[in-house]
């Protein structure tokens, strides 16, 4: 069974539950980091776990995740056919001061780093902080 998604939000307000523009929401879908599942055509309509999808790319941006690492990630999970695999997995970041955060997967009881030939089981040296879902409210704005 396909999975169901909910609501039909436009970029503006996506952009501001997540603490982005609406054109950068826009940019997202269209480079793939999220989907716009309830329209792909202009203007664009999202469901509310696009909204999560959204919040959790923004967080790994935040936290210092590649673009393209963040890219590779959505695919591969989505290879699994998840339309929304970010929200569905148990991602981390790590740091080590040098260089961009690295991100992790957790997976049959370890943490996974994405490289250039998909998930490798590593030991991480150091914290990780998981990537968990925020939405803004109007008291956070």
């Amino acid at each position: 069974m396909p999975a169901r998604s909910h609501g039909s939000l436009p970029a503006a307000d996506v952009g501001e539950l997540v603490g982005v523009s609406g054109t950068t929401i826009g940019q997202w879908a269209r480079r793939g980091y999220i989907l716009s599942s309830q329209r792909e055509t202009e203007p664009r309509r999202y469901s509310v776990e696009d909204v999560a999808e959204a919040a959790i790319v923004h967080a790994m941006l935040e936290r210092g995740v590649r673009r393209t690492d963040i890219r590779r990630a959505v695919a591969r999970l989505r290879a699994s056919e998840r339309p929304w695999p970010l929200s569905a997995a148990r991602l981390a970041t790590a740091h080590d001061g040098r260089g961009p955060a690295r991100l992790l997967l957790h997976h049959d009881g370890g943490w996974h780093e994405l490289g250039p030939r998909g998930w490798q089981r590593v030991v991480v040296p150091g914290a990780v902080e998981e990537v968990g879902l925020r939405l803004r409210t109007a008291a956070a704005a």
